[in-house]
């Protein structure tokens, strides 16, 4: 009975709306917000109003029209980093129920591929392709930056009371330096860790490399406003790269080098300050994206030892152990969001995102 209601019924259940509002994109750099279908949710998908939307670097280049795989122009709405309420489920959920609060991992595989199956779902070989089941929420299908939302169940995790919707949107970041760390092995105790970019990933990076028993966590920036909070955040060391030259100074606190580099900045110099830090036999991971090719001495790496490990996104059920982290307090997610827009106001987000307006470290749309 309930597969023919959801097949047949052309009304919204739970006294939903028929129309919504949701940003759409029409071209590069033509976002606009217009009346959509709320959507349906399907065979174990969840339909979730959503409360807020974060807003990175990857949004950019979708609003730039520089990012591989997303829906047709006038139809396709973005936003990876969102959270909110369960309004309804579709057939066969059983693992949530309408009012359940929620929080997403934007990667969900389609569970049938190589990949999916040794649970490295970032990496699926269906990337893209709806039709056998992947879908990455705000990439390849329509996300969040709208009233309502439909993710797969389980790519959503529930989220405890003293975990707010704000926290939420950082606990999908914190899940990529997590998700990081743990396909390097996962085990930090009483290594020296290096983290290149102050960004959103690289603060909740810190703060996931100090609870996982780093000796020394030193964070490398250019700007004195997320250094300040990195050093707040548990960094033991902070070093402006500006006023210093980051590899002297990190050679200096550790003597040999890092145990553990992560590059979580983008810049296309910041690899080879990478390869020139870390120790003999130590591990550099890269978890960001960048804007062109870069070059890095990889002979150096070689004759070091070196291993080194990229990782995409928040896999592993990395979100859930964040999220672990958050209800016991021990990672800080809110204080990260400085920015809030409303819906309507999208465009002048993603302007002060770009321009560094205000200097955002996390910008956030409410619904």
């Amino acid at each position: 009975m309930v597969a023919e209601h959801v097949a047949t019924d052309p009304r919204p259940a739970n006294d939903l709306p028929e129309t919504m509002r949701a940003a759409v994109m029409f071209g590069p750099g033509d976002i606009r917000v217009v009346d959509k279908p709320v959507p349906r949710p399907g065979p174990g998908e969840v339909l979730v109003k959503v409360s807020v939307c974060g807003m990175c670097g990857t949004d950019l280049k979708i609003y730039d029209g520089h990012f591989p795989g997303t829906p047709p122009y006038g139809t396709y709405t973005p936003g990876h980093e969102w959270a909110g309420t369960v309004v309804e489920v579709g057939e066969t959920v059983d693992e949530v129920e309408t009012g359940d609060r929620v929080c997403i991992e934007a990667h969900h595989g389609c569970g049938r591929c190589e990949n999916c199956m040794a649970g490295q779902y970032t990496a699926c070989l269906n990337y893209g392709d709806v039709a056998k089941g992947h879908k990455a929420s705000g990439m390849t299908v329509d996300g969040g930056f709208a009233e309502y939302a439909i993710h797969h169940v389980a790519a959503l995790s529930k989220m405890p009371d003293n975990v707010s919707d704000l926290d939420a949107v950082l606990i999908t970041t914190a899940g990529t330096g997590l998700f990081g760390i743990d396909m390097i092995g996962g085990y930090l105790l009483g290594k020296d860790v290096v983290i290149f970019g102050p960004g959103p990933v690289g603060l909740m990076t810190v703060q996931a490399a100090k609870q996982l028993g780093a000796r020394r966590v030193i964070l490398v920036g250019t700007r004195a406003s997320r250094l300040a909070k990195g050093k707040d955040l548990g960094a033991d060391h902070v070093i402006d790269a500006n006023e210093t030259d980051p590899v002297a100074e990190i050679r200096r606190l550790t003597g040999e080098g890092a145990d553990v580099v992560i590059e979580s900045s983008g810049n296309v110099r910041t690899p080879q300050q990478c390869v020139e830090s870390v120790r003999r036999g130590g591990t550099i991971l890269v978890v960001a994206f960048y804007p062109e090719p870069v070059t890095i001495d990889l002979a150096a790496v070689v004759r070091q030892g070196v291993q080194l490990h990229t990782t995409r996104g928040e896999g592993g059920n990395n979100v859930r152990r964040a999220l672990a982290l958050a209800e016991m307090g021990r990672l800080r997610g809110e204080e990260l969001v400085t920015h809030e827009f409303p819906l309507e106001d999208i465009a002048e987000a993603l302007r002060v995102v770009r321009e560094r307006d205000g200097d955002p470290l996390k910008a956030v749309i409410r619904l």
